[in-house]
């Protein structure tokens, strides 16, 4: 071997068991591990601004900083949650259950406004019926528009996956809005739609694709005004198809983007043979 290989293989050694590395690693357990200090923030910061006669008085300035602490530990939390349910999703895995959809998404909304918009999400809290809430929540460009049929309607699917898509959907419009969004539900034939429209910077159509693939965001996409960790929507759509639905995008570049799920209203129609065992599937009644 002469120098100049030798000097070649010493360059590439360290690209290569760094792939190596990340190739053999358990993500899954690697999540898990993580999981339990990033509990133990958020326990402590919810604890030090619930329970002030035991532990002490807080200066405006400390707890503003400890519900900003918070509200990163619960992000941070969620962003784990995902990273497990698209792992899920990926291996066929599901637990069926019957639910409210417009329950689920008034709450996935709730949670969502927690990691985005802290004082928002706390005032929303105080009210005690969603109607008032979702006044409220009108006054600051935040729409939810749900079918009156859908009203006491209740799906046999995933809940903990619904939750986790359109939780994502409403994120990215958050994060990408100037004013407003909008989140609309509604009924076709045995499928509902969830449709979150907002009035970002838009995506162009050749790059419908791209968003929908993990981490093109920070390559890719910095030029186009929409920025994320690369994440949320490639797995919102791994977790939609898991579970026979489908995520399209309706957008140009300049004029905000429309986002829109649909999933059967049923889990029983589709083919439940090739899923993975390993989670017991549980079937309402």
């Amino acid at each position: 071997m002469n120098k100049q290989d030798k000097h070649h293989l010493e360059k590439q050694m360290p690209s290569e068991l760094q792939s190596s590395f990340f190739r053999e690693i358990q993500i899954e357990f690697l999540i898990h591990e993580m999981k339990d200090p990033v509990s133990i923030i958020e326990t402590g910061a919810r604890r030090l601004l619930e329970k002030k006669e035991k532990y002490g008085h807080l200066s405006s300035r400390q707890e503003k900083t400890l519900k900003r602490i918070l509200r990163s530990a619960r992000k941070t939390q969620g962003m784990l949650n995902d990273l497990l349910e698209i792992g899920r999703s990926e291996s066929g895995c599901f637990t069926c259950c019957l639910f409210s959809p417009a329950k689920a998404t008034y709450d996935a909304l709730i949670d969502a406004l927690e990691t985005f918009s802290g004082n928002i999400s706390e005032r929303v809290i105080e009210y005690r019926g969603e109607h008032q809430a979702v006044e409220y929540l009108s006054d600051y460009g935040i729409l939810l528009k749900i079918a009156p049929q859908l009203s006491n309607i209740e799906m046999l699917q995933d809940e903990l996956k619904f939750r986790q898509i359109v939780g994502n959907l409403i994120k990215n419009a958050l994060y990408h809005r100037q004013d407003r969004i909008e989140i609309r539900m509604g009924a076709e034939k045995d499928h509902i739609f969830v449709e979150v429209i907002d009035d970002g910077p838009g995506i162009g159509p050749e790059h419908h694709q791209m968003i929908f693939e993990r981490y093109t965001q920070i390559n890719n996409l910095t030029t186009l005004g929409r920025k994320g960790h690369g994440i949320g929507l490639a797995g919102a759509l791994i977790s939609a198809r898991s579970i026979g639905g489908d995520i399209e995008v309706k957008s140009e570049k300049g004029i905000g983007a429309t986002f829109r799920l649909t999933l059967p209203i049923s889990l029983k129609k589709m083919d439940t043979d090739k899923l993975d065992c390993r989670y017991r599937t549980k079937w309402g009644n």
